[in-house]
């Protein structure tokens, strides 16, 4: 009985991690075969997100208004969201293109100035401050570039996220191979237990 549970659970997680690794490998060779086409179907992405976000948040602003005196805040957020993923389909690809590049600029300037502030204080308390400064200024440089070279940076995001997707898949299909590798002694330990 045991023995059949641990099969069970054994096949679907298996088969999940081959299918999630295989998924996440091929996404990111498409991305990197097919760039043009990738970057349209993320600007897609980011309009369907913030209209199905925007969706998602109203209903739950509704839900959590017996509970919650600032229900209103949900509302308003969620109208936001759809309001701009109505104007990412209308000004497709431009809006949502635009928006990731400034978002992603706005994302690496706040980070290197909090890496700065917090190379001052390291250095005011007598730690080690100088690789935090390092990634700080990095960080502020890369972001004036972003805002420089949209499509440089475009290419940043595209090239991170096929990265991101190719060592994941990779990282998921070793963990098949491992889940493979470690059944058989489970369900021995099992049958002897």
């Amino acid at each position: 009985m045991a023995s059949d549970l641990i099969q069970s659970v054994y096949r679907r997680a298996w088969w999940s991690l081959v299918v999630r690794g295989l998924l996440g490998v091929a996404l990111g060779v498409c991305i990197l075969w097919r760039p043009m086409e990738s970057v349209a179907a993320f600007a897609l992405v980011i309009a369907i997100w913030a209209l199905s976000g925007g969706i998602v948040r109203i209903v739950h602003a509704f839900d959590v208004r017996p509970v919650f005196s600032q229900w209103w805040v949900l509302l308003v957020d969620g109208l936001v969201g759809i309001a701009f993923g109505a104007a990412a389909f209308y000004y497709y690809p431009d809006l949502s293109l635009t928006f990731a590049v400034v978002w992603a600029a706005w994302w690496l300037m706040l980070t290197g100035g909090l890496a700065i502030y917090a190379a001052i204080q390291e250095r005011q308390l007598g730690l080690p401050w100088g690789w935090t400064l390092a990634y700080g200024i990095v960080s502020v440089a890369t972001a004036v570039l972003a805002f420089a070279n949209p499509p440089a940076t475009l290419v940043a995001i595209m090239s991170l996220i096929a990265g991101f997707a190719i060592v994941s898949g990779v990282v998921l299909l070793v963990g098949a191979y491992k889940l493979a590798s470690v059944k058989d002694a489970v369900a021995a330990a099992v049958r002897h237990a």
